[in-house]
C-alpha cells in the first residue's frame, strides 16, 4: 500500500491553524482511539454510573498480548481506576477490551465524531469476518478533540480532567513525541508538558497529543498508515516541527 500521512497542528489557544496537510483523510489509527475509552469512562464515573472503587475482571474477555502489562500479570481483578490508568500508561491491550466490555461500544462513539471511532475490540489475530480495522480517524477531528481537552470542554472540566490524567503517564515517546526530548517515566507528563497517545500496527503508525511550549500550547495529530520504515522518521521530523512552532512566538 503506499504511505499515507495526515497531519493536522493547532494552536490549542486560539484555534489557529499552524500546519496542516491532507487533515480530513480517513486513516486507520490502531490505539489512537483508545482516548475514546477513556473519555467514556470519564464520563460513566462523572453520571456515577460506574463507581471508583467498583473492581473489574480481566476474565469477561479473553486474554489478549501485545501492547501493555495486564497479560503478564497474576491479577485477574483490578479496580477500575487501576485499568484506565493501564490503558493510559502503556496503552494495555486486555485493558482496553475489559473497559469496552464494561461500557459497550455506544458509549464509547457518542462523542459525535464522524470519521473518527473504535469499532471493533483489539484481537491477537484479526479474521475475515472482524472488523476490518480497530479504528479510523483524521487528523482534523483528533485535534478537536484535544483542544476540547485543553479546553477542558470535552464534554466537561470534570471528565477532560480525567482523560488528561490518565494521558499523562503514557510512556510511549517514539514518534512525534520523540521531539521534545521528555522523560517518558516522570509522572504527569513533565508537569504536563506533553500528553499524548500512540497507534501502532503492521502498517500504522499515529500519534496526537498537547505539547506546552514557552509561548503555545499545540494540538497536533499525525497520522501515518504504510510501511513504517518510512512513517518512523516523517513522524519525528513532523514533531522537529511542532516543537519549532511551540517555541515560535505568536504573530
Amino acid at each position: 500500500m503506499p504511505d499515507v500521512v495526515s497531519l493536522h497542528v493547532v494552536d490549542a489557544g486560539t484555534g489557529e491553524v499552524l500546519v496542516s496537510e491532507a487533515p480530513d483523510t480517513v486513516l486507520r489509527t490502531a490505539s489512537v482511539a483508545k482516548v475514546l475509552v477513556l473519555s467514556a469512562l470519564a464520563v460513566a464515573l462523572e453520571a456515577g454510573d460506574v463507581a471508583p472503587d467498583e473492581v473489574l475482571s480481566r476474565t469477561v474477555t479473553p486474554r489478549v498480548g501485545d501492547s501493555g502489562l495486564w497479560h503478564l500479570m497474576t491479577t485477574d481483578a483490578l479496580p477500575v481506576l487501576d485499568v484506565a490508568l493501564l490503558v493510559g500508561a502503556v496503552s494495555d491491550n486486555w485493558a482496553t477490551n475489559v473497559l469496552v466490555d464494561r461500557l459497550g461500544h455506544d458509549a464509547v462513539n457518542a462523542f459525535g465524531l464522524r470519521d473518527t471511532g473504535l469499532w471493533d475490540v483489539v484481537r491477537d489475530t484479526r479474521g475475515p469476518s472482524d472488523p476490518p480495522t480497530l479504528s479510523t480517524g483524521t487528523a482534523r477531528e483528533w485535534t478537536d478533540v484535544l483542544v476540547a481537552l485543553h479546553r477542558r470542554t470535552w464534554v466537561s472540566a470534570a471528565v477532560s480532567e480525567r482523560v488528561l490524567g490518565w494521558l499523562a503517564a503514557g510512556l510511549d515517546h517514539s514518534l512525534v513525541a520523540s521531539a521534545f526530548a521528555l522523560d517518558p517515566l516522570v509522572a504527569d507528563g513533565a508537569d504536563g508538558a506533553l500528553v499524548n497517545k500512540t497507534g501502532t500496527d503492521t502498517d500504522v503508525r499515529c500519534d496526537v497529543g498537547l505539547v506546552t511550549g514557552p509561548t503555545r500550547v499545540a494540538a497536533y495529530a499525525c497520522l501515518g498508515n504504510g510501511d513504517p520504515a518510512v512513517l518512523v522518521p516523517r513522524l519525528r521530523a513532523v514533531g522537529d516541527r511542532v516543537r519549532d512552532l511551540v517555541a515560535a512566538a505568536p504573530l
